[in-house]
């Protein structure tokens, strides 16, 4: 039944682009076609047209643009609403009261820090009351939620193929929104397969169609280390082979390059296991030659060295969060070495209580750098009221960890592996929609510390060649649950299926290989046809 869904959105689709009325007010979103959906939308059925000159004007912000981040922004714009036509201007007479000149932009803050908790709302009015006509207006508290406004009205945006020429149906429109969770995140997996600088470029990209905010880098683990750390310039021996290492600056670069787009990155070093790699440049680490994993908890040299990645961590990775995972950890050959052995019987420490001595080390040196730390959530299962208090825990074995965890007073990330991970091919994208990080959280104060949550595409079977095809569009669908405010989310996700297949196709036409919505995640298409029928 996906297809005939589908088709009536289709006919909704045209509808959008050449223009509707707005009869129903009780269901005035049914025929708009933005994802993730906007907090508040009200339209007409009116059609502007982009004029050659299309500008951007900043009168009146406070904001002042001295790094580009909005002239950026903008340029973008411009580059993803023509890429997929050529407009031809000086095809047919226009009459210049339906040209719309410009966007103006007011942000009414002057920085442009991306932390946790920014302000991301923003209000978008095209031909409404009180405002110049011919120009659309944003307004947002910081330059980021002006990138999102950019973002929405991208997707306002259509090529008529009859005037040959950029239009934007459905005016007045007037858009307020704001995100639901200040935490929307993915994942990528650089140790399993290395991922190319464009690559990463074009995930950010995609993140920022869909209004993700946060790429949770998982840059090495037990297979490769290809990441430079200057204190300790070995590890990246680990690295699979010279190309596939990332340097300082190729780091900083990602870094830079999402920020710019309102991404934060958020950097894992998973210890003390998945760290077999680490003792290719130092196997000093290792418990031994023959036992290679997890990292050396008898030996000062372990913490040491977590404490210069550390460093060289807070001069590249600006988050407020970093990721030190503590997850899947055997402690097998902690017992299997006669001198760690011997260690721990003098510290009177066991397997269990090893491991966490481990793990409350590494986050008192994490502490010391300024970073709160997120755990996989093995850690509060294991010792929950021995972590440090900052801990943000992160949810991937199954449902109801969150409600447990924010009981105990702590913070949450919800990833639960039967709904969102991307590399579970047979989840479709219903469940990802309809995964709800709130289920049985039900008081305010509890609410708040769930930060929101993520996706994950963990690279074991995911390299260059099927990267974006595993993300999308499943992330979409989790995308919008956790941007959407909690009344304006689907009931049920039949319902947001011709936009979501829009969104799908819109993604396609700006270069990015989502893949069919009615097949399993990377699935091909079944046969030729429409993008919007599949």
């Amino acid at each position: 039944m996906i297809w005939q869904t589908i088709f009536l959105g289709v006919v909704f689709q045209l509808i959008f682009v050449f223009g509707g009325s707005n009869n129903n007010n009780n269901n005035y979103e049914k025929n708009v076609y933005i994802w993730p959906m906007p907090e508040s939308v009200h339209y007409g059925n009116k059609t502007l047209i982009l004029s050659k000159d299309f500008n951007l004007k900043t009168d009146g912000t406070k904001y002042k643009d001295e790094s580009g981040i909005l002239r950026d922004g903008f340029t973008r714009l411009l580059d993803v609403v023509t890429l997929n036509n050529v407009v031809e201007y000086n095809v047919g007479k226009v009459d210049p009261s339906v040209l719309l000149h410009g966007i103006h932009v007011v942000v009414l803050s002057e920085g442009d820090e991306l932390q946790y908790g920014v302000d991301e709302s923003y209000k978008l009015y095209i031909n409404s009351k009180g405002n110049n006509p011919n120009y659309a207006h944003i307004e947002a508290a910081t330059v980021y939620g002006a990138l999102h406004a950019l973002q929405t009205f991208s997707q306002l945006c259509h090529f008529n193929l009859n005037t040959r020429k950029l239009v934007v149906s459905q005016i007045p429109i007037s858009i307020t929104d704001r995100p639901r969770f200040s935490y929307r995140g993915l994942l990528i997996d650089t140790s399993r397969h290395y991922q190319s600088l464009p690559m990463i470029k074009k995930v950010i990209d995609s993140m920022a169609y869909a209004k993700l905010n946060v790429l949770h880098w998982h840059i090495v683990d037990h297979q490769s280390f290809p990441l430079e750390i200057p204190s300790f310039p070995k590890l990246w021996n680990g690295a699979y082979s010279r190309p596939e290492r990332y340097t300082v600056a190729a780091a900083a670069e990602i870094v830079s390059y999402a920020q710019r787009r309102g991404i934060n990155v958020l950097a894992e070093l998973d210890v003390p296991g998945h760290a077999r790699s680490w003792g290719i440049g130092y196997p000093a680490l290792w418990p031994s030659k023959t036992c290679r994993e997890p990292l050396d908890v008898s030996n000062d040299f372990t913490f040491k060295l977590i404490n210069g990645i550390l460093s060289d961590f807070s001069k590249i990775f600006k988050y407020r969060f970093v990721h030190l995972g503590g997850d899947e950890v055997d402690t097998t050959c902690w017992t299997l070495s006669p001198r760690i052995r011997k260690w721990m019987k003098q510290k009177g420490l066991n397997e269990s209580s090893a491991y966490e001595y481990f793990v409350l080390k590494a986050q008192k040196i994490a502490l010391s750098h300024g970073y709160e730390v997120i755990n996989w959530e093995e850690t509060f299962n294991h010792f929950g009221d021995k972590l440090d208090r900052k801990t943000v825990v992160h949810n991937w074995l199954g449902g109801g960890v969150a409600e447990q965890v924010v009981k105990a007073g702590l913070r949450c990330i919800v990833s639960n592996q039967d709904k969102w991970y991307l590399d579970h091919l047979d989840t479709e994208w219903q469940e990802f929609y309809m995964n709800e990080p709130l289920t049985n959280i039900t008081k305010p104060e509890q609410q708040k510390l769930v930060l929101g949550g993520e996706v994950c595409a963990w690279g074991e079977h995911i390299d260059a060649s099927d990267l974006e095809s595993t993300i999308w569009p499943r992330a979409a669908a989790a995308a919008e649950r956790l941007w959407t405010q909690y009344d304006k989310l689907a009931k049920d996700p039949n319902e947001a299926t011709s936009r979501i297949s829009n969104f799908r196709c819109l993604l396609n036409q700006r270069g990015v290989a989502a893949a069919p919505l009615d097949m399993p995640g990377r699935g091909a298409p079944d046969g030729p046809g429409s993008c919007y029928l599949q």
